[in-house]
Parts: C-alpha cells; structure tokens; sequence
C-alpha cells in the first residue's frame, strides 16, 4: 500500500510476478495550486483507500483471507498521506492477525524493476529521481541499501515542476517540458550543469545540484523578455532537459565504474523522461552498464513498489515491524523497513 504523496496505490504480489496493481490519484485536485496540498491529498486518501482495496482484490481475484504478509510505505513522504496509509494497514494486519512492514518509498522505486525484468544481481547501482528525490543508491541482495548521493537542494521533478511554471506551461511541468523538448534543440543554450566542476568532484562527485540550473533558465528567458525577444518554449525546454539529464547519467555512470557495478536501475518519477532514457541507454551501452529502466506505468508512485520491496523483505526472512509503526517523512535511504 503507497500513500506518500498524491497517489493511492494498493497492488498484490506473489513473489516476483505482479497480480494486480490499482491506483487512484488526486493530482487534478492539486493542479489549480501548482503543487501537492498535504490536506487536500490527505483526504483524497482517506475517501480512495477502501475502493482502491476493493478494486485490487476484485481484478486479482485474491480475497483478504488469502493475503500472507502487508507492506506499506512509512517514509519518505508527506506526514498527513503517509499516516492514512499506515492506519489503513495497521487496521488490516490487526484484523487479519498478518505481519506488517512498513519500508522505504524510494527503494520501492528501484526494487520495483524485480516486477519486470527479474530479480537484481547481488549487486546493482540504482538512480532514483522524482519530484523529491534525486539518489543515487548502491544496492546489495536487493535490501541492503548505501546512498551514495543526494540533491543538495531541488530534485529533478521538482527543477522540472518549477521551470514548466517559469515557462507558463500546466503543472505538473514534467510531461509539458518532455513533450516540448522533443521539438527543440537541445544545444541551442547552453545551460549549467551543477557540481560538476572539477573543485566540486571530491566533495560532491556523486551528489546532484539543479537549483543553479533552474536560476539560469529564469535569467535567460528575462533577459530575451526584456529585450522584447519571443522566448523559443522547443529549445529551452530542450536545453535545459538535456542539462538535467547529462549530469544525471554523467555522475551515475561515473559511480558505477568507481564500485565496479556493471548493472543500473533508474527509477521514480522523473524516469519516464525521454531525454534521461535515451541518454542513459546511449552511455550505459558505450560503458558496457547493462540498463534496466521499468516501463512508464512503473515510474510515477504505485503500490507495486511497495508490494515488490515487502515481497522482497519477506523472502529474507526479515522481521516484521511493530503494529505502532512510526512514519517518517525523511525517513533515511539506507533504512529499508522500519
């Protein structure tokens, strides 16, 4: 079960193949704000929650009874979505006298890949980028987590969000810029690309920095607007995608070869964009980096992430967590289960 952000997600699993996964999402109640409002996704839980169970067990034909163990995200996320999740499974694990976990929502975004393309070699690095996430994860035997590197200051998805913004485009900016940076030219502009210089590398040679990234674009498109030039909305959403995506799949490959990892895995949200996918598979197949990226469906939040990494969790043997299970919105990367 998956209620960190603006989806509810509630999938079933048996072992590595995937029964049925059923979503709801509220982020046409957001789009008016130009962002998540914790309330309003809050109570869109709350009134998707039951249906969404229903809905499950009905397409997987699976009733309760039939249900071994329960996953649930417990962080990172939203306090006020993460805790209506956390009922919801507390209240089934007591009513059905089955283990609870509650796990990690961004290892959820790399183990998810096990639902498509098998379970991981022993070990695998994983990039994980959404709108709050930007990691960059050294994974053994599918639970043990290092994080290697982090944003510093705006995720990709959220550098995204807030450039579609700067652009007049809807939110959520992601789609919009994906679409508009296929017409463009990604070499028009030239834009920054964070902690990459060479006074950067040793402190922060895995971290990522788009912050810097989204001021430049902000100074550009004003400069030509004071200049009462027209803003070509193709090639700066190209340049700036093509921006992101370089010092995202720069570092990654870069820390792949410094841990002798010969296997990627690039999740979250932020992964369904194209520039990112194209480039990724261009330099993991120049390096010889065999690439696993989950189809779309997978990429945005779902309950097949959680259920894949509780799946994961209780072939290992690990214990289950206490029915007073905490949430934890920053909950730390290198904490699987709670």
């Amino acid at each position: 079960m998956e209620t960190s952000c603006d989806e509810t997600g509630v999938a079933l699993v048996r072992g590595h193949d995937l029964l049925v996964d059923s979503v709801a999402s509220s982020v046409d109640e957001h789009a008016r704000f130009g962002g998540i409002i914790p309330e309003i996704a809050s109570r869109a839980h709350l009134e998707a929650m039951v249906p969404t169970i229903e809905r499950a067990l009905a397409t997987a034909d699976v009733t309760l009874d039939q249900v071994d163990a329960i996953a649930v995200t417990a962080g990172p996320g939203l306090v006020g979505p993460l805790t209506v999740g956390a009922s919801a499974a507390k209240a089934l694990a007591i009513g059905l006298d089955k283990p609870l976990y509650g796990v990690n929502h961004v290892i959820g975004h790399a183990v998810v890949d096990e639902l498509v393309d098998g379970p991981f070699p022993e070990r695998v690095m994983a990039l994980v980028v959404s709108g709050g996430h930007s990691s960059l994860l050294l994974i053994d035997d599918t639970v043990h987590v290092t994080e290697l590197g982090s944003t510093l200051d705006d995720a990709a998805g959220e550098a995204f969000d807030k450039v579609g913004r700067l652009l007049g485009l809807p939110y959520p900016g992601g789609p919009h810029i994906d679409r508009l940076a296929r017409e463009g030219n990604p070499a028009a502009i030239r834009f920054p690309r964070g902690l990459t210089a060479a006074k950067d590398q040793a402190a922060h040679a895995a971290d990522f920095s788009f912050s810097g990234l989204k001021t430049a674009v902000a100074r550009w498109v004003e400069a030509r607007q004071d200049a009462g030039q027209e803003i070509p909305l193709p090639d700066v959403a190209a340049s700036f995608a093509e921006a992101v995506a370089d010092v995202l799949t720069a570092k990654t490959i870069a820390a792949c070869r410094a841990h002798g990892v010969d296997t990627l895995v690039v999740g979250g949200g932020f992964s369904a964009n194209s520039q990112l996918r194209d480039m990724a598979a261009a330099r993991c197949a120049q390096a010889g980096i065999t690439l696993r990226i989950p189809p779309i469906r997978y990429c945005t939040d779902n309950g097949a992430m959680i259920a894949a990494l509780g799946s994961a969790v209780v072939r290992r043997g690990m214990a289950p967590s206490a029915l007073d299970l905490p949430v934890d919105s920053s909950m730390p990367l290198t904490q699987v289960l709670v």
